[in-house]
Formats: C-alpha cells, structure tokens, sequence
C-alpha cells in the first residue's frame, strides 16, 4: 500500500491551517497542546470543528469565545473563500468549518492523485523490525476455529503493521517437544495397535487416521519418538494445508526441539543463572520471577530434570531477540494471562528491554447455529475444525467474523448471519458495494484510468450533493484509521470503517445519478468518487485478508 503525504493531505492542510492561525493569535509562540481538528457529531455544526480557542483562552487570558472569534477571522483570511464557505463559533468556543465546494474537489484530486495503491498513511517516522508470533497451536492435531482467529488476528496486524512502515514477519512455534507429544505418540500407537488411547491421551479420529498412514510407511508403533515425530509432520502438513487456504503464510516456523538440540535451551537458563535470576530448591531449578511482581517464583526444571515450557520459552524469546528484532509482539489464547508475566520477568533476566515485548491476548470464538455453541476439546475430539468453517462459509467470511471485534471480546460466530447472501450480513454488504461499484464502471464503459487523473474532478459542475460531501470527508480518513488500527493493533476498527464506507457510498448512489448525471462534468466527477471509494474499499479489505470481488 502506498501512501498519502502530509504535503497533499487536505486534512493534515487544514490542521496546519488551524495551527498557524493558533499561533498568529499568540504572536508565534507555542500555546501547549495541539489543537484538534474533528468531525463534529452534527452536520449543521460544520465539516470540520476545533478546540483551538480554547485552548489559548487560558494563556491569553481572555474569554474563549472571543479567542474563537478573532482565530475564525484569521483563519478565514489564511484559508480563503476557495477552501471554506463560512466559519462559525459555537458552545463555549469551538470554530466551526464549513468548507467550499472547491475544497472537496480538490481533496478528492489529492486522493485521485495518491493512485490505485497511494490511499494509505506516511510510513512512519521511526520504523521497527517487528516478529508477529501467532497461532503456534500444539502440533497434536488440526487447527480447530479458536486458532483461525488468532490466524486472522496475526495475519492482519502484520498486515496493519507493515502498512504504516515497519518491517514485519510472521512465526509459527511449533511445540514439538515435550509432554504433551508423547501422549499424542502414545495415542497414535494405541490406534496403531487397535486399542483405546490412554486416558490422558488424544481421542480425536483424526488420531485413527494418522495411526493407519504411519503404519502403511513401516514404522513401529512401539517405537514412540519416531511415532511421535512422524505424527507431527502429518499433523503440520494438515495446519500448513489449512493456512494455505485462510491465506495465512509464515516467513519461519520455528521447532522447540530445535532449540534443544541447538544447545539454546541450556544458553539461555545459563545466561539467567549469570544474570543471579536463578536458584535450585527441592531439586529444582527455579526463575526468580517475585522480583517482577509475580505472585510466586516460577520452576524451570523440575526435579526429575524434565524442562517446563517455560525453560523452552525462555530460549525462543532469547533466540527472536538474538535474531535481531527490536519489537516482540506474541498472540496468546485467554488461558496465558499469567504466563505474560513470567515471560516479562525472563526477558528483563535475559538483560533485554521488557518494553520491546507485547503480549496480546484472544478471547475465545465460539460457533453459534441455532442459537446454540458448539463446544470444543482438542483431546475429546470434540471440537469445530477451521476446514469445517471454511468449508461452510468460506474464507473471507471466516475471516471478517474473526475480526469484527476486538481481539479481548469474545466471538459469538452466527453460521447463519456468515451464510446470509444479504446486506444483512456485514462482509457481503461491504463486498457488494464494492462490486457494485465495478459493475457501474462497466456500464459507463471507462477504464478506471479514463476515469482519473484528468477526470474533471475539478470542474466546477453542479454544487455536490450532501451525501457526495460526506463520502469524501469518509474517504479522507483512512489513513488515519490505518495507523490508529496499527497503533491499538485493532484490525476490528478497519472492519468498521470498511462498513462506514459502504454505507456512505450506499446512500450517495440512492441520491446521486451517476451515469448519465446532468451537468458539465458531473457525470466523471462521480464516477471518479466511486472509484475512489472502490479503491479505498479494496484497500480496507486487502488489510483485513478478504478479497474485494468485481462482481457478486
């Protein structure tokens, strides 16, 4: 995605406007905060309204509304009558803009201008090179609906990420050393040799499944790490399969056992145990994580000598720091909240900067039909395979649902409404506006670059529509959203805004002829503002994962 530059942002124009006219009043000197510049919550209140006035009553010592009277007279002059109609103060001392026709079609040359892939924010000022670690489920079977949100989630916060500058891959972990793998090669030989797995084991069928492919390769269900190896390259081939079609691909996939037949593991309690975060009691070695504020130090090895998952997580995280990136941002389920501290606590033992590292923790998705969830166990089987849900609603659907709300709400995911050919359902409404913009395209017979630059954008034409006005004013948001969204890592508020959009351009084309509009250019002056808005719709969908279909 391209971007949109502070020198053709006719919002970023406006807010220099605000200031300059803020610091004439003060004779050039700084007043404190900046001032904002918003979109009032009514239309007869203006376009665009500012707290600048009163801001700068308190240190000109004068009442607000007068300040507001004296910066509206000024910025009047600096704007001119080609930029805004009339300027009004209002409440205790807002200015109110209320902008000229030709500002609008000059905004929308701005954005005619930013091109097909120039829609976006400026990179940013101070770019990092982030590893987005997400998914990472154990490798003990196939990804159930709970790891295709935080596939969704992950894939589009790189996404956001990137967008705004930074430098981005995305890691799956693959945990495959450990307890939890040998009773999945203990449950896959017990299948192998026709008997019930252990009680603490794995029931699923696909465990059946996986025990009748390695046993027609000629390995012994009696030998349990080769069970168990071979049981996990199925099993990845499976997530790897599934993510393919989520359009979900990682840069790395790191192995745990890797780390420990690396040496790693051993590297990093050593370096902790340098660092005096480390102590033995009972026969166990344990992570001073009190000195953090955890409730309790943490065990690293246990007396037997067998690893917990934190003496693993200790290394990997010293491993992604040793890779050389600046910002760690891992993606947990709802069951880690505790575990971010101890984490935390590792990290700053290692001698890293804690503030380097984010933990973002997923509420749970549920499958609503009928009003009823679906539960899940990975163990019992019982649970709501991602490829079911592709299978039944497709991926783009599959993905809005798992981004509409905040990644710490949980999802209620309505088989129902995700089925729904209707406005009703959320993405199909926003897809369609999109592919009914194609369509409209199609039928004035113009190729988009016929339709801008040199589309008579500019040209005068009829006074714009109300509804002409607003979608413009929506469409120059984006690449604020797109960094607030980047910023709150909140790709929910791209899917709003992507529904904002749709709705504008819904009700612009219920009130404004497009092809075949009477007036000198108006007929291209629309049809360049609905390609805009296709292009801003594609760019929104784009960061969420979902495609943008010319035709429905």
């Amino acid at each position: 995605m391209g971007a949109m530059t502070a020198a053709n942002d006719p919002i970023a124009e406006l807010r220099s406007a605000v200031d300059r006219a803020a610091l004439a009043l003060r004779d050039g000197e700084p007043t404190g905060p900046a001032p904002t510049l918003e979109r009032p919550p009514k239309a007869e209140l203006g376009d665009y309204s500012s707290n600048a006035a009163m801001l700068l009553a308190a240190p000109m010592g004068e009442n607000p509304r007068d300040v507001a009277t004296r910066l509206a007279a000024e910025l009047g002059e600096q704007l001119g009558e080609e930029t805004v109609e009339r300027i009004e103060v209002a409440g205790p001392g807002f200015v109110n803009l209320f902008l000229a026709d030709a500002w609008y079609r000059r905004a929308m040359a701005s954005l005619a201008a930013a091109g097909e892939r120039g829609l976006g924010p400026e990179p940013t000022a101070m770019p990092e090179r982030v590893l987005v670690e997400f998914v990472s489920a154990n490798p003990t079977g196939p990804l159930h609906i709970g790891g295709g949100r935080h596939a969704a989630y992950g894939d589009s916060l790189v996404r956001l990420l990137e967008a705004v500058g930074h430098e981005v891959e995305r890691e799956f972990y693959v945990n495959d050393a450990g307890g939890q793998i040998g009773r999945f090669a203990a449950s896959i030989a017990a299948r192998m040799r026709g008997e019930e797995p252990p009680e603490d084991g794995y029931e699923g069928a696909y465990v059946g499944d996986l025990g009748k492919q390695i046993a027609a390769e000629g390995i012994d269900p009696g030998d349990l790490e080769a069970v168990g190896r071979r049981g996990v390259e199925l099993v990845l081939e499976i997530v790897r399969g599934t993510l393919d079609r989520f359009g979900v691909h990682f840069d790395n996939w790191v192995s745990e056992r890797d780390l420990y037949s690396r040496g790693e593991v051993d590297a990093a309690l050593a370096q902790l145990e340098r660092e005096g975060h480390t102590y033995r009691s009972e026969g166990a070695l344990w992570l001073r994580t009190t000195s953090f504020d955890d409730d309790k130090d943490r065990v690293l090895i246990r007396a037997n000598g067998e690893p917990t998952y934190l003496a693993a997580d200790v290394a990997y995280h010293w491993d992604k720091l040793e890779r050389g990136f600046g910002r760690l941002i891992d993606v947990f389920g709802a069951d880690h909240h505790g575990y971010v501290a101890r984490l935390r606590t590792s990290i700053a033992g290692l001698g890293a900067d804690t503030d380097r590292f984010e933990a973002l923790i997923m509420r749970l998705v549920h499958i609503v039909e009928s009003g009823e969830r679906a539960q899940m166990s990975k163990r019992s089987g019982e649970f709501v395979l991602l490829d079911e849900l592709l299978d039944d609603i497709g991926a783009d659907a599959t993905r809005w649902f798992m981004l509409w709300r905040s990644h710490d709400t949980t999802v209620d995911l309505d088989l129902e409404l995700a089925r729904r050919q209707s406005n009703d359902n959320p993405v199909y409404y926003v897809q369609y506006a999109h592919a009914r913009i194609a369509s409209i395209l199609r039928k004035a017979e113009l190729e988009p670059e016929q339709v801008v630059p040199g589309a008579g954008i500019e040209t005068p034409g009829s006074t714009l529509e109300p509804t002409e006005r607003e979608l413009v004013k929506r469409l120059l948001e984006f690449p604020g959203e797109v960094r607030e969204a980047a910023i709150r890592r909140a790709p929910h508020r791209i899917c709003a805004y992507s529904t904002t959009v749709a709705a504008d351009f819904h009700g612009f084309y219920r009130d404004c002829k497009v092809i075949g509009a009477e007036g000198e250019g108006v007929e291209r002056s629309r049809l360049a503002l609905s390609l805009l808005v296709k292009r801003t719709i594609a760019g929104s969908l784009g960061l969420l994962g979902i495609s943008a279909p010319e035709r429905m």
